[in-house]
């Protein structure tokens, strides 16, 4: 797993059409359900934003039975020396694995599965210079969290367990990578001991949401919801491409659950 490039670096991602069971997706705070044609618009600007970064993706057909199988980063990891299948914190979603499973397989020579009992969704795992970040969370137990520090030993990494903050979904709600150097974060997230040594660039009061962008390779993607933070972004010199995330986030969501994104040596 180690690699000279940088973890933002990508060439491949996979994706998933949204199915039109979404509008039932989970929500911790009921604001209004989103529309099938918002989520699926909101959808095909994401896979064009990742073309137009310069990334070659894979698009999955949607899963009736799975309305939350659009935020295809929960049910696994993936890396340039292979991926690992996780178990998601949620029942309802736990099965989304198994239909992952299939095409990763054909993917990727080296496949992992995370042991029971524990739990990990793939929002919870930041991806740094330093190695991986495993936040805590309701999805993500100890138990996973430590056998997925296995798992990621098995491929050549090292990761190490982060705090989420409560009332907080997923660590990478709260926090993103900018580049090797600096995060961005929410205030409550900001001094996380796990963030030390890094650059930290603290979202506007208000914006608490815009914490969670993708950095793919030289762009910046970011919820256009925020504009303060857009701002503050541009100002310190990112080029960010502003994403429509409304919809999405009527149903707990961001910008970095909406693919697995790796770098496939040899393209």
């Amino acid at each position: 797993m180690s690699q000279t490039r940088s973890v933002y670096e990508f060439n491949s991602a996979i994706v998933r059409e949204p199915s039109t069971s979404v509008v039932n997706g989970l929500r911790a705070d009921d604001r209004g359900g989103p529309t099938y044609d918002g989520v699926k618009a909101e959808h095909d600007a994401y896979i064009a934003a990742l073309r137009n970064a310069g990334v070659e993706v894979t698009v999955l057909p949607p899963l009736e039975a799975f309305p939350d199988s659009i935020f295809v980063e929960d049910p696994a990891l993936v890396f340039t020396s292979g991926a690992i299948l996780l178990r998601p914190g949620t029942p309802t979603r736990v099965e989304e694995t198994a239909e992952l499973a299939p095409i990763l397989r054909e993917m990727f020579d080296t496949v992992l599965e995370l042991p029971a009992p524990g739990q990990a969704d793939g929002g919870d795992i930041m991806y740094t210079p330093i190695g991986l970040l495993i936040g805590l969370s309701d999805r993500t137990d100890k138990a996973g969290a430590e056998a997925l520090i296995a798992c990621i030993d098995k491929l050549g990494g090292k990761a190490q367990i982060a705090e989420t903050p409560k009332g907080v979904l997923h660590f990478k709600t709260a926090s993103s990578l900018l580049d090797d150097e600096t995060v961005v974060a929410t205030t409550a997230l900001a001094d996380a001991a796990v963030f030390e040594g890094f650059r930290k660039i603290v979202v506007p009061e208000g914006e608490e949401p815009a914490a969670n962008v993708l950095r793919v390779n030289d762009v910046v993607f970011a919820s256009a919801n925020y504009p303060r933070t857009l701002e503050m972004l541009d100002n310190k010199g990112y080029r960010v491409v502003p994403l429509k995330t409304s919809q999405i986030e009527r149903i707990d969501a961001g910008l970095s659950c909406m693919s697995l994104r790796w770098y496939r040596d040899g393209e």
